[in-house]
Formats: structure tokens, sequence, C-alpha cells
């Protein structure tokens, strides 16, 4: 990756947008907008690394992913976090220079937010991929953060088990150091497993992160701001310690909609295992079905979006917007 080439599309990029300023309600935005097809151009000739068995293996429940997707949005998203990493890089050997030492490179972490249904963990799971054949990240991991809920048992003693996905279920000290001792550049760090099947934290188990290349954390509140504490000074929040930020967009009704289209899907999948804390809900009727799982987003997915994950929206560095078919449509990169 070289100075002249980082220039070369920097430059497209301003002419294809004209250097606008996106305003919204008469208010200026920090992001640049492009439509797919503006977007997808900045690809440029960068190869396809997936065949269409990864796609399917990669494809979420309810996601119509192809490869034209991953053509037009992935793709070029991968390039540029490649120049984000490498400009990341240089800026190390420069620190370093200055410093006079030559302490380890740490991690670069990337945060990918948004709904439950909306994809994230789709676009979680396509980052990971195609930025694992680059030459300078062979090694990505990723870890969601479902596995720093608090346990059931947990959740029931605070009597907080219907605010499960919401900020104040999730052990977030542990999270917090988890993220914090991947940027210090601890050469191994381990974080909880969790069980869709049991909806639970498997006691057990734990998934052992080692120095990566690059670190994927994928979750519902991963952009969420500092606290306050009560002497009125802001701690420190998770994605203090990423360097790029995506947060997978969507109307809130379309979400809804998929997430009930989801809901019924897994009365035939994950749904139909014996071992399934969601079970019971196998034997509904489509109609039974359909309305337990809008009333399951509106007493607790939808109120979790509006107040705590659609808020955080504006603090991401990439913002997908998708539209009714679940295809990204838009992307808003913030300028810097």
């Amino acid at each position: 990756m070289s100075a002249v080439t980082q220039d070369t599309s920097a430059d497209w990029l301003g002419q294809q947008v004209g250097h606008q300023v996106l305003e919204r309600g008469g208010v200026l935005s920090p992001y640049i907008e492009l439509d797919r097809e503006t977007w997808s151009r900045l690809r440029e000739n960068h190869p396809m690394s997936l065949t269409a068995d990864d796609v399917a293996r990669l494809r979420g429940l309810g996601d119509p992913l192809d490869m034209k997707e991953i053509e037009d949005v992935y793709l070029p998203i991968s390039r540029l976090l490649n120049y984000y990493v490498g400009a990341i890089s240089s800026l190390h050997d420069v620190t370093s220079e200055f410093l006079g030492e030559q302490p380890p490179r740490t991690p670069f972490v990337i945060g990918v937010a948004g709904s439950v249904a909306v994809g994230k963990s789709t676009t979680s799971r396509i980052l990971r991929e195609l930025l694992s054949h680059w030459p300078d990240t062979p090694r990505v991991q990723l870890v969601t953060t479902d596995g720093f809920l608090f346990p059931n048992a947990e959740l029931e003693r605070r009597n907080i088990m219907a605010r499960k996905g919401f900020p104040e279920s999730y052990d977030r000290r542990a999270l917090m150091r988890f993220v914090a001792e991947i940027k210090s550049g601890v050469p191994e760090v381990s974080a909880p497993v969790y069980s869709h099947l049991t909806y639970d934290i498997v006691s057990d188990e734990r998934i052992v992160v080692r120095s990566p290349d690059v670190l994927i954390v994928e979750g519902l509140n991963v952009l969420q701001p500092p606290s306050a504490r009560f002497d009125g000074s802001v701690g420190v929040a998770v994605n203090d310690y990423f360097d790029f930020t995506v947060y997978v967009d969507a109307e809130t009704e379309d979400v809804e909609h998929w997430y009930v289209e989801r809901f019924l899907r897994l009365r035939e999948t994950a749904f139909a295992d014996p071992d399934s804390y969601f079970h019971r809900y196998a034997v509904l009727t489509d109609e039974q079905a359909e309305a337990t799982a809008a009333r399951i987003w509106r007493e607790i997915n939808g109120p979790n979006l509006v107040e705590n994950i659609l808020p955080t929206r504006y603090r991401a560095t990439l913002v997908l917007v998708k539209g009714r078919d679940h295809s990204v449509e838009k992307v808003r990169l913030r300028k810097l």
C-alpha cells in the first residue's frame, strides 16, 4: 500500500461525492454518504477471495447474502480497513521512533454494533473472512459480547431476566477488562462462551484470543458511551479501545419484520432441538408464533433498540444502511 495509491483513492472519492456536505434537517453531518453503486467502485480491482460455499457458510438465518453484496459492499470495506491497519502501523513506527523504543504492536480492534436481527453477526463473519485474506492481517479473530452476559441465574437474582440484552444485563467490567488487555498487548486473553441453544453462559468453556492482527468485537451495545460516575466524572467505554467501528442500520419497522421472520424459521431449526431453551415455541402455530415474536419485540428488543442501541449510531466510523430487502443501499463514512 503506497502513499500514491492512497492519494489517488482519496482524489477519486472526493470527485465522486463532489466534496459535498450532507445535511439533515439543517444540521451538518460528520458523514460522507455514498450510494451502493458509488461505494462499490471503491473496491477497484481487488479480487474476490471468497467462494460460493464460503458465502453460504457465512450467511445468517434470514439474511439473503449473495456474492454481489460482498463484492459491492464488503470488499470496499475490507480495502478501507486494510488502509486503516497500515496507517496505524505507520503511526506506531513514528511513535516508536519518537520515544526511542520499540513497544510491540497491539491488535487492530473493530467494533460491530446494531440491533437484534439486523445482520451484524453476518457482517462480522464476512469481515473476518475477507480481512484474513489480506497479507498484513492473516490472523483475525471474532468475539461476541454475548459471552459477557451475566449467567441466567445471576439475571434472575437481579430480577432483570426480562431485560436480557439491555446494557445492565452484561458484565461490563469483565468486557472492559478483556478489551483493555487485548489493546495492552497481553499475549493470551480468554472470554466466556455463550450458547444460543441453552440461552446461557457455558460455564466450562472459554474462547482464547492469542495476539491476533485484528480482533472483531460484535454486540448490541459495543458503542455505548461511557457512564457518568457519582462524582460527576466520566469513565471509560469499551469503544474507547476500538480502532474502527461499524453500525448496521435499518428502519425499525424493517428490523421488527426480520425478527418475526427469523423467529418463525427458528421453530423448524434451533427451537426444534429438545435441548433448546425455546423448545416450547416449536409447537406454536404460525399465528401463535407471529404473535409471540411480536410481543417479545414490543416488550424487549424494540425498546432496547430505541433506548440503547440506536442512539449510539452516531458514534460509528462506518454506517451500513439496509433497505427493506435486507441488502445494503447506502454507506456513511465518518469524515476525518
